[in-house]
């Protein structure tokens, strides 16, 4: 699975001024289209690292979370020596789905609810009614089939692919490329960050919109206030990610990141003079956004449903001492919510265009989104539709 440069920065052309002139996007089937979705969700979100979970919501042994990847339900859970286990939320005997809630907690083993069948918390099945009478059957032949699992910056990647790509050479580069510094991320030591609030966002939205949205600041100035406000600069529409290892600066009146620029919480430990009073944006194909700010970390995962339909579920995370504290988050969280609402109110308007004839050859995009370009010939690269690569 390759990396899409525009998705971690634009590399050393773009840093040195935008390009000229129109580029072409991608045809609106592309958002539209079931077909075309089924074949991203197997060749995109089945193919790679998919970020699923936080690792702290699986806080013990016995805890889970099952989640949408690509076509497949995935239980992630937790086994009895701490290690977190993934696996197709699947019984071996009949197909029915193991887990039905979205989270929840077990002692020490998963059944079936529909025959009992039984597994504990690293796959194996255990257990089953009469299973005495079939002794032809191998337990170790039927346990839960497993995927790969990563940990990193506090959360759980899974690999549905039967050979994973390189974890550093997709995920983590993807951070270093837009960075400039694979230590810069590390410094907001955000695996040791607490959950300080989470929302879920039902988007109806093809997810490549979200993406799309989240990568340009183009529409900063129009529909994003309180942001610019914070970050003057955007409001010029130039992105974080046009430039690799810009962070936008906050304004000179401003203290925190915050929704009326007051002071937010004392910088995290590991944050250098550097990044001090900056914003970084990160895209993490194929879908994560990181946001980086002197005194918390915000994390986006989507979940996409359907050609027109995308969950996302963002974290705010703090250091432990505030959240422990009882903080008023208030002020912090409703900046980035604000922006999410007005992102994806966006998005959904744009989603009925992409079905219209004037839409049916795609759009353009304006020099200062030509980095979006580049996350477009991912895709069609990732699909094999060298047809559909950008002009």
């Amino acid at each position: 699975m390759t990396t899409p440069l525009a998705a971690t920065g634009p590399g050393a052309e773009a840093a040195a001024g935008p390009a000229s002139g129109l580029l072409s996007t991608l045809p609106g089937h592309y958002y539209t289209d079931p077909a075309l979705f089924a074949r991203e969700q197997e060749r995109i979100f089945e193919a790679g690292w998919f970020c699923a979970v936080r690792s702290a919501d699986l806080a013990r042994p016995g805890a889970f979370r099952t989640v949408s990847v690509g076509r497949e339900s995935v239980l992630v859970t937790r086994n009895r020596s701490g290690d977190v286990r993934a696996f197709l939320n699947v019984c071996r005997h009949r197909g029915a789905r193991l887990c039905t809630a979205e989270t929840g907690e077990v002692r020490r083993s998963l059944q079936c609810p529909y025959h009992a069948w039984t597994y504990d918390l690293d796959g194996r099945l255990v257990a089953a009614p009469n299973m005495a009478d079939m002794a032809d059957v191998r337990r170790e032949d039927r346990g839960l089939i497993g995927v790969h699992v990563r940990e990193w910056l506090g959360y759980v990647w899974v690999c549905l692919a039967p050979e994973p790509p390189s974890f550093e050479a997709t995920v983590q580069e993807a951070v270093t490329r837009r960075l400039g510094d694979a230590a810069a991320v590390e410094r907001y030591g955000a695996a040791d960050l607490a959950l300080g609030r989470r929302i879920s966002y039902d988007v109806a939205a093809n997810w490549k919109l979200v993406i799309e949205n989240f990568m340009e600041c183009y529409h900063c100035g129009t529909i994003h206030p309180e942001l610019t406000d914070v970050l003057p600069e955007f409001a010029d529409g130039y992105a974080a990610q046009y430039y690799v290892g810009h962070g936008a600066e906050f304004g000179a009146e401003v203290a925190g990141f915050t929704v009326d620029g007051g002071a937010g919480f004392d910088r995290l430990d590991g944050v250098t003079e550097g990044q001090d009073r900056r914003y970084y944006a990160i895209t993490v194909p194929p879908q994560v956004f990181l946001n980086l700010v002197p005194d918390h970390v915000i994390v986006h995962r989507m979940f996409p449903l359907a050609p027109d339909r995308t969950l996302i579920e963002c974290d705010w995370l703090y250091r432990p001492e505030v959240v422990e504290a009882g903080a008023d988050l208030s002020r912090s969280v409703e900046l980035f919510d604000r922006v999410n609402r007005q992102d994806f109110d966006a998005c959904e308007r744009c989603q009925p265009a992409m079905s219209s004839r004037a839409y049916r050859d795609g759009g353009v995009l304006v020099p200062v989104e030509h980095h979006i370009a580049e996350f477009h010939s991912w895709v069609a690269g990732m699909l094999g539709d060298s047809a559909a690569q950008p002009d």
